[in-house]
C-alpha cells in the first residue's frame, strides 16, 4: 500500500528543484568568468594542431567517459554545420582494448596505453575528471607529456592541483559533481563550435 507519509510535498520538491537551478546558475556565472580565457587558449591550440594534421584524444570515467565520447563524436561527425571531418578519438569506447589493458596492466593504465599507441607529438589529449584525481587520467597525462602531446584537463575545484600537470586547465569553480559535469558539456560544446567554425573557414 502506498504510504503518503514518505512522499515529499509539492512545495518541498519545488524548493529542491529551485535550489538546484539556483546553484546551477551561480556555477554557470562563475564558470563564464573563470573559463573563457583558458577555453580560448585551448581552441587556438586545437586549431593549430588540427591544421598540422594532428588529432584530439579524449578520456574520462563514468559520466566523463560519456562526455568524452559525446565530444569526440561532435567533432568527427558534425556539431552544427556540415564541414570536413575533424580528427578526434574517445579512448573510452573499445571494450576489448580497455579490458585487456585492465587485465594485463591494471585499470590505472587503460588510457595511458592507448595514448602510447595512438598518440603522436603535436596531438592534444583532453582528460575529463571532475575530481582531478582519477589515477588513469593522471597516468595518461604522464604518458602524453613524455610524447610531446599537449595535455588539457577538464575538472572542478577539487582538481586545482592539475595546473602543475597540464598545459591548459579548464576548471569549473564547484565541488558539486553534477554542476561540474553540466558545465563540462557546455564548455565542450563551445569548443566544438569554435573548432567547427574556424577549421571550416580555413579549409574552404
Amino acid at each position: 500500500m502506498h504510504n503518503d507519509s514518505n512522499v515529499g510535498s509539492i512545495e518541498a520538491i519545488q524548493k529542491l528543484y529551485r535550489d538546484g537551478f539556483e546553484e546551477h546558475t551561480q556555477t554557470h556565472t562563475a564558470t563564464t568568468i573563470n573559463c573563457i580565457t583558458p577555453l580560448v587558449k585551448l581552441t587556438q591550440i586545437c586549431i593549430d594542431a588540427l591544421n598540422q594534421g594532428n588529432k584530439i584524444l579524449f578520456a574520462g570515467n563514468g559520466g566523463s567517459a560519456a562526455d568524452a565520447q559525446h565530444l569526440a563524436t561532435e567533432l568527427t561527425i558534425r556539431f552544427e554545420i556540415n564541414r570536413p571531418a575533424i580528427a578526434a578519438i574517445a579512448l573510452t569506447t573499445d571494450t576489448s582494448t580497455i579490458t585487456a589493458a585492465a587485465n594485463d596492466f591494471g585499470f590505472n593504465l587503460i588510457f595511458s596505453r592507448q595514448v602510447e599507441a595512438l598518440g603522436k607529438p603535436g596531438d592534444v589529449f583532453i582528460g575529463i575528471t571532475t575530481s582531478g584525481k582519477s589515477p588513469n587520467i593522471l597516468t595518461a597525462f604522464e604518458q602524453a607529456r613524455k610524447m610531446g602531446i599537449t595535455c588539457v584537463a577538464f575538472t572542478g575545484s577539487a582538481g586545482a592541483q592539475l595546473q602543475d600537470v597540464v598545459d591548459v586547465l579548464i576548471m569549473v569553480p564547484s565541488t558539486n559533481t553534477a554542476r561540474v559535469q553540466e558545465e563540462h558539456i557546455l564548455l565542450g560544446h563551445l569548443l566544438c563550435k569554435g573548432l567547427e567554425q574556424n577549421i571550416s573557414a580555413k579549409r574552404d
